[in-house]
């Protein structure tokens, strides 16, 4: 066995600090800025009201798609997550193509959540250049993950509190005047009345819905750090969820309804933009809702950076990625150089207009539809997992149990496979960029493949199992 062999996953291992309701701040912290940014970028191809079919249809997906993937985080508490349900389903080849989906998931995420603080603060002060912003945020935020795990975690839940409080304020203010002739005005992709011409509008809004509920999975990324994944997990993922799709058709109905809803599609701030609608341009409220509003919008980039350099961890501590990002900082233990690799590719990518900024989308669409094309592969590959363990496992202890099984799997599995050949269609050329990501990925994987022997992938996989007795 070579020196890489015996430390690639022996030396390095994160400590179980977090309790269920820091846990849940994450759940609901690293998808929050999904309800500030993003989804109104469906509107202007689908309409409020096609839309809203289509947010529907995702929030279904989500919701069987989480009550599935607890079963495998309660039952594999790795901080791989994806990656390691995928390696021990289906092999060191599974779990790469999991692993480099979470990655590119995960990097990509931050850029546009970073460039849509960076959109808030120069609604406040014009001069701020949001990209200057952006990278602030980055090094900010960095900084803060690599303190300290407990640190990081309590930091998640104020900052999602606080942004649940505001999303909640956001509702209030603007609920006199909020109409629904307002929101249903043209609400079939500029049509007042649902004709198959709105179909497509609707389909290529998929990625925009995504957004309301993308990187919920992070948690699993934690697990490795929960005291009590087998309770905490279940707890985090099932509140999280309720709570995510509650807000989302909240915020969007609201936003919708409170004058002319085609002046905030395509713009990164769309709640400030709609309160001042309704309170005008130098109200106070829409002044806490800026200043507030970034409070949502730091807690996904805050909570997103924790579950990038985490699978960055992982992946590097069983040799997938070089060595040198599985180390652990000596005094805050948390993976330090894992958190400065990515935010380093997201850095790039925020001043990479010219080759993101492609098919006639915003750079902040097109790096969002980028991490839509990693969640989509990754939703499938663990949902395939998740059948192939109960069939080649069944004694695997699994704490918790996905309901409904096998069909709220095969539903989760089937919508995930609809919006992944919905995206390619409306998306090709991101889609051919993503593939070159992965074909990338893969040949560093075959070329290093002589470190991961199949003793020490077994032996990963055995240390991956929760020590929890059967119930």
């Amino acid at each position: 066995m070579t020196p890489n062999q015996a430390t690639s996953s022996t030396t390095a291992h994160l400590k179980p600090t977090l309790g269920s309701l820091q846990l849940w701040g994450i759940a609901v912290g690293l998808v929050i800025s999904g309800e500030y940014f993003g989804w109104s970028y469906g509107w202007a191809s689908a309409g409020t009201l096609g839309f809203t079919v289509t947010a529907l249809f995702i929030a279904a997906m989500y919701t069987s798609f989480i009550f599935s993937f607890t079963e495998l985080t309660t039952a594999i508490p790795h901080a791989g997550g994806p990656f390691a349900y995928s390696k021990r389903a289906f092999g060191p080849l599974g779990g790469f193509f999991a692993g480099a989906a979470t990655l590119i998931e995960f990097v990509f995420a931050p850029p546009a959540i970073a460039l849509a603080i960076g959109a808030y603060l120069n609604v406040q002060f014009p001069e701020i250049n949001p990209k200057t912003a952006a990278v602030t945020a980055y090094l900010v935020f960095m900084t803060l993950n690599i303190l300290g795990i407990q640190i990081a975690a309590n930091f998640e839940l104020a900052v999602t509190l606080l942004a649940i409080f505001e999303l909640l304020v956001f509702m209030g203010v603007v609920s006199p005047g909020f109409s629904m002739s307002n929101f249903t005005k043209g609400g079939w992709a500029g049509q007042d009345h649902f004709s198959l011409a709105s179909l497509p509008g609707m389909f290529a809004a998929i990625p925009f819905a995504i957004w309301f509920f993308l990187a919920i999975e992070g948690v699993a990324m934690a697990a490795e750090e929960s005291r009590n994944p087998q309770r905490s997990i279940p707890i985090a993922y099932i509140g999280g969820i309720i709570t995510l799709v509650t807000l989302a058709i909240g915020v969007m109905v609201f936003a919708g309804g409170v004058g002319d809803w085609t002046k905030l599609a395509n713009i990164n701030d769309p709640l400030p933009q709609a309160m001042k609608l309704v309170v005008g341009d130098n109200s106070n409220w829409l002044h806490m809702l800026v200043w507030l509003g970034l409070f949502g919008l730091i807690a996904s980039f805050h909570g997103i950076i924790l579950g990038y350099s985490r699978q960055i961890f992982a992946l590097a501590r069983e040799n997938y990625l070089p060595l040198f990002f599985a180390k652990i900082h000596p005094r805050f233990k948390t993976p330090h150089r894992a958190i400065l690799a990515g935010g380093a590719i997201g850095i790039a990518a925020i001043y990479s207009d010219e080759l993101i900024k492609i098919g006639g989308q915003s750079l902040t669409a097109n790096i969002l539809t980028m991490s839509v094309f990693g969640a989509l592969l990754m939703y499938i590959v663990s949902m395939l997992s998740l059948f192939k363990l109960r069939r080649t496992e069944p004694h695997l202890v699994r704490p918790f149990r996905a309901p409904f099984y096998p069909y709220s799997p095969a539903f989760a599995l089937i919508c995930a496979c609809i919006c992944m050949v919905t995206m390619i269609y409306y998306n090709l050329l991101i889609f051919g960029i993503f593939c070159l990501f992965l074909a990338l990925a893969y040949v560093y994987h075959a070329m290093t493949v002589g470190k991961r022997s199949p003793m020490q992938d077994e032996a990963d996989s055995n240390s991956m199992t929760t020590k929890t007795p059967a119930r």
